[in-house]
């Protein structure tokens, strides 16, 4: 069956990213909105829209009523974009249950990966490096006895979790606070996943995150299209996303890349997906961590560096046509930065600023891009992320990529609203930033 027809089931500068590449295959879009998205950017560029509910998150998680919405207006097929339930397992199932192709991975590949403890020992089965850790832990007494073994610092995590809710670190000097801190992390995983399951892994404090996209057909090819820097985060939620890593070695890199392309191809994985690693700066030596079985909000590195379209190339799968690359193909060319921009003030603990955005002008020029949903007069109502566009720059090397992106953010023009632009310039100009001296705590030293 050939996908004529997409039902969008998400919402923002996703699903405006999912209709532009629809659009150039000739394929029509079905945007499914909640009712504070029907006058949204992705609503006036989808050739239907189709508002299923309330202005709130709800909306976009009701599985029964995007699979009656698809196919009550003819799609052969769903996109899940990311977040939401582009990651549940039961999403995927409902469109295999109902005819319909789920436009990502078997719901069987979800729900494997989508658990930490079961892809935690999917690596270990295939010889991918994990870090020194537990399986599932059901009490304190059973977390101290996992550091008496490994020892301070550790990181308590969440099995089912994701975007660092359920995660706790602690240290030598918080032993006393043990208990407590596991206490609040299964509340949290109950809270956020419906699974308070913890497990524990030693915590790396000089760790870089680097992750490997993937792409897997069915019949039984995998490639990998390099890796990308996600180190510079707050709170274990990305702000600025490289590719490739800088101040790593090309055997590291070949290594990262080869472990990716062997969990993928022992899974039968098939779509885009991404396999996460921590990689400890001071023993030089990377850990798998977790893989997202979906679009990336940063997949536009990639496509930047490489000039393949990832949203194509998932469609393309869905279709049941194999890769039309081979890995010797993929050619990787100068280097990319991207800066989410936010509604928010960083200078209130990052607030969120909801509201109408009055001035909207953005950059433009050779090698750079924006992903948004966002408009002069757009309202961002206050039910949703905060997220309101991605600047995405490319240039010769890393050097010439800040200074495009620094040029970039200064052109961007926003009003109405505060958003994190400032802030970003400033981690931008830092001269560990500069000198690519990045890990994971590296706004700390920042903010301090």
């Amino acid at each position: 069956m050939k996908i004529t027809r997409v039902l969008i089931a998400n919402r923002g500068e996703i699903a405006v990213r999912i209709i532009r590449t629809c659009r150039v295959l000739g394929i029509e879009t079905v945007l499914a909105a909640s009712e504070a998205d029907k006058d949204s950017l992705g609503a006036r560029l989808a050739d239907k829209t189709v508002v299923i509910g309330p202005p709130d998150v709800s909306t976009y998680l009701n599985i029964p009523v995007l699979i009656k919405t698809a196919l009550e207006n003819g799609a052969q097929a769903i996109h899940p974009g990311y977040g939401f339930l582009a990651e549940k397992p039961e999403l995927a199932q409902a469109c295999a249950d109902n005819g319909l192709e789920f436009i990502g991975p078997k719901a069987e590949h979800i729900h494997k990966m989508g658990n930490k403890l079961v892809a935690r020992s999917l690596a270990i089965d295939c010889g991918v490096p994990v870090m020194t850790g537990s399986e599932k832990l059901n009490s304190y007494e059973e977390v101290m006895k996992v550091v008496n073994q490994i020892g301070f610092p550790i990181m308590i995590k969440a099995a089912a979790g994701g975007g660092g809710r359920g995660m706790k670190i602690v240290t030598e000097k918080d032993r006393d606070q043990v208990k407590k801190v596991f206490e609040e992390a299964t509340a949290e995983a109950e809270a956020a996943f419906g699974d308070g399951s913890l497990y524990v892994e030693k915590y790396i404090p000089n760790a870089r995150h680097i992750e490997v996209q993937v792409l897997g057909d069915s019949h039984g090819n995998i490639v990998h299209l390099g890796e990308r820097d996600c180190s510079t985060q707050r709170r274990h939620q990305k702000l600025i996303e490289e590719a490739g890593a800088p101040l790593i070695t090309d055997e590291l890199r070949r290594e990262i890349h080869s472990a990716a392309v062997k969990l993928a191809k022992n899974i039968g994985y098939e779509s885009a997906g991404t396999v996460e690693f921590i990689l400890d700066q001071d023993e030089g030596k990377f850990y798998f961590l977790e893989m997202n079985t979906r679009i990336q909000v940063e997949h536009p590195v990639t496509e930047m560096v490489t000039g393949i379209d990832l949203v194509q190339e998932q469609i393309n799968i869905a279709n049941g046509n194999p890769i039309p690359f081979s890995q010797s193909d993929i050619t990787f060319r100068g280097h990319a930065i991207e800066c989410r921009i936010n509604a928010e003030k960083p200078e209130e603990g990052f607030r969120p600023t909801p509201g109408i955005i009055s001035k909207w002008e953005i950059p433009q020029g050779p090698g750079v891009r924006i992903d948004s949903h966002c408009h002069h007069g757009y309202r961002i109502p206050f039910f949703y992320d905060s997220l309101i566009g991605k600047i995405i720059v490319h240039g010769d090397d890393r050097d010439h990529a800040i200074r495009r992106m620094l040029a970039a953010l200064d052109e961007f023009s926003v009003e109405g609203i505060s958003t994190t632009i400032p802030y970003l310039q400033k981690v931008l100009k830092h001269p560990d930033f500069a000198a690519g001296r990045v890990n994971t705590r590296i706004l700390e030293k920042i903010n301090a």
